[in-house]
């Protein structure tokens, strides 16, 4: 199956509540880019309408869509498994999107080993009845799921508790998390679906945080140093796309999503026009 190439629409999240889901999705289509992943938005029925009007009439696809476990533990924009089973599945049978995905477990869930496997087992039965329905749940990594209980990173405690869930690769968030992007990829072949594509930029030290050392001020300082790491537009950081890009397909993934969490004052369209500009200039 040939890669989809798109956007994750967190980043874009005011534009669409400002202009609307489908004026975005035609700027989005104008940046040759023909697929999106919906986060941070909600499902509501205009922005469903409108999604599936830009399948219709744009040609955008819709290839992934946020789910939450629990409803206790949801923010109030996002549908819930445990509250909206039937409207996720409805949705995504409007929307022919065959992929879910959750973006983070719950915090606590993330602090021990067995409350890590609690979570995840809670997951296995939806998962499973999700493919039933021919729809995949996948999680998405951040760096915290790189952290290691008795020797088992916690991406991997959830692969072993949750056999029918899937998963999202955030090569970013694996590169900020220790483990080199390549070996995840490699580790991951199969069961990898979906990417997170974003840069890995490190900016050189500001003045201003010499001038705060110089001062006395070491918390500024180290507030400073620790932020030297950013996210970046697809290109210009310091990650090997040309190498990663390639890997990520033969894992078998079908979507990649470009995303920035951060766009340092910059609009959002900017950043996915260079993002798309050197991903086409290296033949993608």
């Amino acid at each position: 199956m040939k890669i989809q190439l798109g956007v994750q629409m967190m980043m874009l999240k005011t534009q669409v509540a400002e202009q609307g889901m489908y004026a975005v999705l035609q700027q989005i289509k104008d940046l040759d880019l023909h697929t999106v992943e919906v986060s941070q938005i909600p499902m509501s029925e205009d922005n469903t309408a409108d999604l599936e009007r830009g399948v219709k009439e744009l040609g955008v696809s819709v290839g992934a869509l946020s789910v939450a476990l629990e409803a206790a533990k949801a923010p109030a924009t996002i549908d819930a498994l445990d509250r909206d089973f039937d409207k996720i599945v409805t949705d995504c049978r409007r929307l022919d999107c065959r992929y879910l995905r959750i973006g983070m477990m719950p915090r606590e869930a993330m602090t021990a080993k067995h409350l890590t496997e609690e979570w995840a087992a809670a997951c296995e039965p939806w998962a499973a009845k999700l493919k039933e329905q021919g729809i995949t749940l996948c999680y998405h990594n951040h760096h915290v799921d790189l952290a290691q209980f008795d020797g088992e990173r916690i991406f991997d405690i959830v692969r072993r508790v949750a056999p029918s869930m899937e998963f999202e690769v955030d090569l970013h968030w694996v590169q900020r998390g220790g483990m080199a992007p390549l070996d995840m990829l490699e580790a991951y072949t199969g069961v990898c679906r979906l990417i997170h594509l974003k840069d890995y930029r490190v900016v050189p030290v500001p003045k201003e945080a010499l001038d705060a050392q110089a001062s006395g001020d070491q918390a500024a300082w180290a507030k400073a140093f620790a932020e030297i790491v950013q996210f970046a537009e697809v290109g210009q950081g310091n990650m090997n796309w040309p190498k990663l890009l390639p890997a990520a397909e033969a894992a078998g993934a079908e979507f990649f999503f470009i995303e920035q969490d951060d766009t340092y004052g910059r609009d959002p369209f900017d950043c996915l026009r260079d993002s798309r500009e050197y991903l086409a200039s290296i033949g993608w």
